[in-house]
């Protein structure tokens, strides 16, 4: 166990046996540009609009700086995905909205770099994140909301055991424009894979 109010993002490492997850720091900076920068065209679609300066360092330092103070805030865990057998880094999740009190809720986002979608390394680190959720941050709750046109994230979320439980109009502006999005929650209770419920 750690002090999830210490000053710093502790060090943190999940492993699964294909990726590990860790909060990012400053050495991660040249992968992450590299990654975000040739992964662009993929992603822009699904996220909100990236700023001008989106892959440079004054931008990574700028998520590093917020991802420190909101860890050390208890508001968002985000952390960096890598391949295990090789420490290259292939995406990010992040649970975010982070609700203490009668909630204990959170959010969960996540991104894959174009090279390593479709591998199985995002489904390992779904379900790493969730083991973190629950048993470590003590949640309840994990909501998650793709857009309705994109049917790989929507069946990943559903063979990770979430549940799909509404449809939120205009819920968030993804690339300029604000989207419908399809929701989904799963419980510290559900059923998840290789989990018994």
């Amino acid at each position: 166990m750690f002090n999830l109010l210490s000053n710093n993002a502790p060090a943190v490492r999940l492993l699964g046996s294909k990726v590990f997850l860790r909060p990012s720091d400053r050495t991660d900076e040249k992968q992450w540009i590299i990654i975000r920068e040739e992964s662009r065209e993929f992603l822009e679609y699904w996220e909100p609009t990236w700023p001008a300066d989106a892959t440079t360092s004054a931008a990574f330092r700028r998520r590093l700086k917020k991802f420190s103070a909101d860890w050390r805030d208890g508001l968002t865990y985000a952390f960096l995905i890598f391949r295990r057998e090789d420490e290259v880094l292939v995406g990010g999740i992040t649970l975010s909205n982070v609700r203490r009190g009668v909630s204990l809720s959170a959010s969960m986002g996540y991104w894959m770099g174009k090279p390593h979608a479709r591998k199985g390394y995002m489904a390992e680190a779904i379900q790493l994140s969730l083991g973190f959720s629950f048993d470590t941050l003590g949640l309840h709750r994990i909501e998650a909301a793709c857009l309705p046109s994109n049917t790989p994230s929507r069946n990943l979320l559903l063979k990770s055991g979430f549940v799909q439980e509404g449809f939120a109009r205009s819920y968030l502006r993804i690339n300029g424009t604000w989207q419908d999005h399809v929701c989904y929650a799963i419980l510290r209770t559900d059923s998840r894979p290789g989990i018994a419920g």
